[in-house]
């Protein structure tokens, strides 16, 4: 039985591997079978659940770990009760394990270094000087939304909007021409952000490890993400009061950053460059120079705890804060994909992509509106384990989908579920709707943007 089990885990892997190397082995479609039509049913059960986590109190990565792991176990089980080739397992699972292990990694480390310098009070002096300023509501509206967008290609969208979100709630709590406007602000230029950046979106991230496009051929999804991004944002702030918020500074105790907390900021923009040079010139992993991040913050801590005392800062206080529930629910849900695409549902799919059904350009616009349903994860891993035959205007056309369709339903994404959860009873599914037709211009803006720029002026690549 558990070498049966490690079969299973080991086939699980194989799923992700579209983007991979190695030697192409065809497996056998078993769509119609048994196990096929099962993990077909699996699979819709269980992101019911991963939907409604707010509704049942469950964290999506449950039931997302449990049908990532359970269908693998079917299929492996299939194909010993049928005597079919067990090395198809084994060969596509090392495959699926090396991609995940390495974006599981790349977000490891970035979670760590947020983490510390959450802990050294780096953003609660953002927030203070954002709160302090004597803003307008609508000019708090424009900077949590153009901070969202820098942000959020160095961090990551979630961790962007949580914390701007904060940042909301400490100006006013009971507006809702502010509040609701600005919260889906913040979601949609966190998404927007991530979109151009190969680290700001899990699907970005996905793509650039899938050796989709260079480190700089995501760059050039700048116009289309902050254009698309600023045409929503003007027909929201037609809807938020230029008024002053009554704020009073004295009551707010001033925070400061703790003692090497610059040093930290500027070791996570080597880190990240480091990545960056491990990927395009040294043609290590990504996740290969972000480990080396870690490493050097952890010697930098181990001298600030020689200088400032063992409580000054501690690095595995920040390595325990790591949302490890987004790793888990990210590990279940690709191998959930995995296994549909090794059954050979996700063949099937992929015939629309064909021109002479819908074609690539089409079939990457309907990816966004996929995503705000769904999820963008699990719609961006679908796309790379299909690996339909595209070029690098489709490929980045579809990263840009990805990333900023999510936010045209407030659960669409993982900054729209944070944002939901921070503004609990007040940025919600029926307040998101009320202004989703200008997330939805600004989309299509985006599209308009990228068809200008890739397919007329061919201006996307260098060299």
């Amino acid at each position: 039985m558990l070498k049966l089990l490690m079969t299973l885990l080991i086939t699980s892997v194989s799923l992700f591997a579209a983007g991979g190397g190695g030697e192409h082995v065809e497996n056998p479609d078993i769509t119609m079978t048994w196990v096929g039509l099962s993990c077909l049913f699996i699979f819709a059960i269980g992101y019911y659940f991963i939907a409604a986590e707010d509704k049942y109190e469950i964290d999506k990565a449950k039931p997302a770990l449990f049908i990532g792991t359970f269908m693998f176990i079917l299929v492996a089980i299939y194909y010993v009760l049928n005597d079919l080739n067990m090395d198809l397992i084994h060969i596509q699972a090392n495959h699926l394990i090396l991609e995940i292990a390495g974006i599981f990694f790349f977000l490891f480390v970035a979670m760590t270094y947020i983490e510390s310098l959450i802990h050294m009070g780096v953003f609660d002096v953002l927030k203070y000087k954002l709160v302090t300023k004597g803003y307008t509501y609508k000019q708090l509206f424009w900077a949590t939304g153009i901070i969202a967008f820098f942000l959020s290609p160095i961090a990551d969208n979630l961790t962007t909007a949580l914390i701007l979100a904060t940042v909301l709630v400490t100006i006013e709590k009971k507006r809702l021409d502010f509040l609701v406007p600005g919260a889906i602000n913040i979601v949609v230029s966190a998404n927007a952000g991530g979109a151009w950046s190969p680290f700001g979106d899990i699907t970005t991230l996905m793509a650039w490890t899938a050796g989709k496009g260079t480190f700089t051929d995501f760059l050039f999804l700048f116009p289309a993400s902050i254009i698309g991004y600023l045409v929503t944002a003007f027909l929201l702030s037609k809807f938020v009061p230029n008024e002053v918020p009554s704020f009073d500074a004295e009551k707010e105790i001033k925070p400061e950053m703790a003692e090497g907390a610059k040093v930290v900021m500027v070791l996570g923009i080597l880190t990240i460059a480091c990545a960056v040079l491990s990927h395009q010139i040294l043609h290590l992993p990504a996740m290969w120079g972000m480990m080396f991040g870690l490493a050097v913050l952890k010697v930098y801590s181990y001298g600030l705890k020689k200088r400032h005392g063992v409580e000054h800062f501690k690095i595995f206080d920040s390595i325990a804060k790591v949302e490890y529930n987004t790793l888990l629910f990210f590990f279940g849900i690709l191998s959930a994909v995995g296994a549909l695409y090794f059954i050979g549902w996700l063949a099937l799919a992929a015939v629309v992509y064909d021109p002479s059904v819908l074609g690539p350009t089409w079939s990457n616009i309907g990816v966004g509106f996929l995503s705000a349903i769904v999820d963008n994860i699990p719609v961006m891993s679908a796309v790379l384990k299909a690996n339909p035959a595209m070029g690098l205007d489709q490929w980045m056309l579809v990263t840009l989908t990805a990333g900023v369709g999510g936010s045209m339903i407030s659960f669409g994404s993982a900054a729209g579920v944070g944002v939901m959860g921070k503004l609990h009873g007040i940025y919600t599914f029926s307040s998101h709707m009320k202004y989703a037709w200008t997330i939805v211009i600004g989309y299509f803006v985006s599209i308009g943007v990228w068809y200008l720029q890739y397919e007329v002026l061919g201006f996307y690549h260098i060299g």
